[in-house]
């Protein structure tokens, strides 16, 4: 079929017969066929944007750095250098806090560099209200004992295993113990003694993670940490029942020896 015009002919009789059958479709099918799929295609661009956008809203440069700055306890516990900082720490530790609420932070009183620590369980009210362990009676009642052996209070550091005060002075709990331990154990790293003396059955079964009574664990010498750790009884104790009070002069007399043994200063 060389002849050009037979068949535009040909083709325009063929493009008739198709419309007598169906209608004038060719272009105006074309067009509608456009037409939908521009508005199909709109809506779901649309759609799908408006979902991105949802699922991933825009993050503000000051959260993804709070986000990356945001530490563990641990881990702020293990930056710190020096007890000023630990102190701060737990000012802010909420953890710490038992559930008497307007308690003060009772850190821990002494020597920054005392070659003995003494540990004890809990601050009293006197305690919580001068932010200082072991200055009621109990507290006093220290002072006497460790000056009976030459220690001065100045020549040694005294904390609790709690630093808030548990309401009606109960032994703390074990939760609040082990929230605690961290903050201790970092303090006694920081202060670094030669020897431990625990007062009271908690703080010593606190620290050496064993559930004993105070008897079993007495007159011997406990490895803790590169340390040497030594239980006795609270002075608390004392105050109620005369019969700790040999056993525990006892006890300080061991402690005093074994501290000149180890080239405590002072």
């Amino acid at each position: 079929m060389n002849d050009p015009k037979e068949f535009l002919e040909k083709a325009t009789r063929f493009l008739q017969q198709q419309r007598e059958m169906y209608g004038d479709f060719s272009v105006h099918v074309e067009e509608k066929h456009e037409t939908e799929s521009e508005q199909v295609q709109e809506p779901n661009t649309s759609y799908k944007s408006e979902s991105q956008d949802h699922q991933q809203p825009e993050v503000s440069e000051e959260k993804k750095a709070e986000v990356e700055v945001r530490k563990s306890p641990a881990e702020l516990i293990e930056e710190c250098s020096t007890l000023e900082e630990l102190r701060a720490l737990c000012e802010e530790a909420e953890e710490l806090k038992t559930d008497l609420e307007g308690t003060n932070l009772v850190f821990g009183v002494g020597n920054p560099n005392a070659d003995l620590m003494i540990v004890g369980e809990a601050p009293g009210y006197n305690e919580d209200q001068q932010g200082e362990p072991f200055v009621g009676q109990a507290g006093q009642l220290l002072d006497k004992i460790m000056a009976a052996i030459k220690f001065k209070r100045s020549d040694i550091y005294i904390a609790n295993i709690l630093k808030h005060r548990p309401p009606d002075n109960r032994d703390p709990e074990p939760e609040e113990r082990q929230r605690s331990l961290p903050y201790l154990l970092k303090q006694i790293e920081l202060i670094d003694p030669k020897l431990i003396l625990c007062v009271g059955r908690i703080s010593a079964t606190t620290l050496l993670d064993k559930e004993t009574s105070l008897g079993n664990l007495r007159g011997t010498f406990h490895e803790f940490h590169g340390r040497e750790l030594m239980v006795t009884y609270h002075p608390a104790a004392l105050l109620y029942n005369q019969k700790y009070k040999r056993p525990t002069w006892e006890d300080v007399q061991l402690l005093r020896k074994r501290y000149d043994e180890l080239g405590g200063q002072p």
